[in-house]
C-alpha cells in the first residue's frame, strides 16, 4: 500500500495529526482511531490471527 493511500485512509478514519508520521505510525494511529489494537508490524505480528485485516499483507510482507 502506498503512503498516499495510507494518508487517505487515515483522513477517512478521522486521524487528525497526520503531519510527518512515518507509514507504520500512521497505520497504527488509524488502527487506534478505528477502534482496533495498534498492532501493525508489532514483534508478534508474524503470528497474527486476524485474517481479515486490511493491513495484513503490508504488515506481514
Amino acid at each position: 500500500m502506498k503512503m498516499q493511500d495510507v494518508r487517505e485512509r487515515a483522513k477517512i478514519a478521522g486521524v487528525t495529526k497526520i503531519g510527518r508520521m512515518n507509514k507504520a505510525d500512521l497505520i497504527r494511529a488509524t488502527q487506534t482511531t478505528e477502534g482496533n489494537h495498534p498492532c501493525f508490524q508489532a514483534d508478534w505480528s508474524q503470528s497474527c490471527a486476524v485474517a481479515d485485516c486490511c493491513w495484513r499483507e503490508a504488515c506481514l510482507g
